[in-house]
């Protein structure tokens, strides 16, 4: 069996780690950055630190602040722009997904030709373009470790999906101490989209053995952590495991891929501007439960990494018990029970359905689908 492990050349975590960002410029040579955050972390002073270090070090880092949730292909342009008004030679994604998403796209225009839709899907990404540093303010997306980049195009209504192993950052930052004022609901929703990374990594068409412990110890770190992020953000200890199991779990599914959970996600999230942590959440029990029967084994041991005693249980038993596990840690830290408390309508389902079938995660699902097998699934998602 071959397979491949892809992830960036330096990873630096650990509490105080972004002191060593300046550091990782000036041995470069590389002078003007574009920071590619959004307001609320500018507003929150989160960014501040690291402007600060990199003033320190000679560097006058030019800041685009106008990342949103899903961002769209109007935002990749608006930073793709202060990009080259700013005269940059690097880019530095700072926050989750969204923003690092944005870098990524940044990265792929300073070297490709525009617009991103170009880029949508699996290796069309010719150059790797500008250094890109991530530096992760979340326990979630993975964005810093993988070559994925989500972005809206509100057009086609849909979420473009680009995969590409020259979209990986060169360096990724997981400090904690940016972690600690993240709001309880975003905490919650980006810990279980971690979660999902990682049981769908575990049980992917994709999965090899170096894949599978990355995501068993990723599932059981989030199982344990994620309730005491949420319940206590100040919890450095909680944050920095968080940390440490979203990064891992990124590490698996950047090479095991995704499945059905995240190509049913997308949609609504596209659609709805629903946040993306939430709407795995949703669907991460529903659709695991109809692969539970094709994967007995795997969905036993994913029971027992998230702390169920199946010590008396058959192996039938043990993988019903990981997906009751799921539904318990969802509920524990404040998850929406289905799609329709956030608007989402029965007539909204018929233009996910065709949509989710065609977005590159689903290939990687351990069973393949039909189109009424999704749409049963959106439905029980309700």
């Amino acid at each position: 069996m071959s397979f491949r492990l892809c992830f960036p050349k330096i990873n630096i975590s650990g509490a105080g780690c972004l002191a060593d960002v300046p550091g990782e410029l000036v041995s470069r040579g590389l002078k003007r950055p574009l920071i590619v955050t959004d307001a609320v972390l500018v507003k929150a002073r989160v960014v501040q630190p690291l402007i600060d270090g990199l003033q320190k070090a000679g560097i006058a880092a030019v800041v685009f602040d106008g990342v949103i949730p899903n961002p769209t292909v109007a935002v990749v342009d608006a930073a793709f722009a202060a990009f080259k008004a700013g005269g940059c030679d690097c880019v530095i994604g700072v926050g989750g997904g969204s923003p690092i998403d944005t870098a990524k796209s940044v990265r792929i225009l300073s070297a490709n030709p525009a617009p991103i839709n170009l880029y949508s899907g699996v290796g069309k990404v010719g150059k790797a373009g500008a250094f890109l540093i991530a530096i992760n303010t979340t326990a979630g997306t993975a964005a810093e470790v993988t070559s994925n980049a989500v972005i809206t195009d509100t057009v086609a209504q849909v979420k473009m999906v680009i995969i590409d192993a020259n979209i990986i950052p060169d360096i990724s930052v997981n400090d904690p101490e940016m972690m600690v004022s993240v709001p309880r609901g975003t905490t919650a929703a980006t810990g279980m989209d971690a979660l999902t990374h990682a049981i769908e990594a575990y049980v992917a068409k994709g999965a090899h053995p170096l894949t599978d412990h990355a995501a068993l110890e990723a599932i059981r770190i989030i199982t344990k952590y994620l309730p005491q992020a949420v319940k206590n953000g100040a919890d450095i200890q909680a944050r920095e495991q968080m940390a440490y199991g979203e990064f891992i779990a990124g590490l698996a599914f950047n090479s095991a891929g995704l499945g059905l959970v995240h190509a049913m996600a997308h949609q609504p999230g596209a659609v709805k501007d629903l946040p993306h942590g939430v709407c795995n959440a949703i669907l991460l029990p529903v659709v695991e439960a109809y692969n539970r029967p094709h994967a007995v084994a795997r969905f036993a041991r994913i029971a027992e990494a998230m702390g169920a005693d199946i010590s008396n249980l058959s192996e039938e038993q043990a993988s019903h018990a990981a997906i009751e596990s799921i539904r318990a840690l969802s509920t524990e830290v404040g998850i929406p029970r289905g799609f329709a408390e956030l608007g989402v309508t029965e007539a909204d389902l018929a233009d996910f359905v065709p949509k989710a079938l065609q977005d590159p995660c689903a290939g990687g699902n351990p069973v393949t689908v039909t189109a009424a097998d999704v749409l049963r699934l959106y439905r029980e998602a309700m």
